[in-house]
């Protein structure tokens, strides 16, 4: 039983990052927007990693861009800002956003 509950508790470790963040983009109504896998109104964080896979300068044109908003590079519909979002939470958003396989 404590083998158990040592791998339970040892999963939720390794799972709270990733579901924290998207608690905070939830939070921010990143998620009014956008999805994880799939294209609503804006493209799928998977997308979105895919593009800027290996680009060094991603994280901070991300955070930049969930500010600021944007238009452009994913089509007509722009990006619009979000100057309510801190620069330390937009940082945040941008690296998991980049992390999403």
């Amino acid at each position: 039983m404590q083998k158990i509950l040592l791998a339970l508790t040892l999963t939720a470790l390794a799972l709270s990052p990733a579901m924290a963040d998207q608690a905070l983009a939830t939070s921010k109504n990143c998620m009014a927007c956008h999805s994880v896998d799939k294209k609503l109104v804006g493209p799928g964080f998977k997308d979105v990693a895919a593009k800027y896979k290996g680009d060094k300068t991603a994280a901070d044109k991300l955070a930049s861009k969930i500010i600021k908003g944007g238009s452009g590079v994913w089509g007509a519909v722009p990006m619009p800002a979000n100057p309510q979002v801190s620069e330390a939470d937009a940082k945040k958003l941008a690296a998991w956003v980049l992390s999403v396989k």
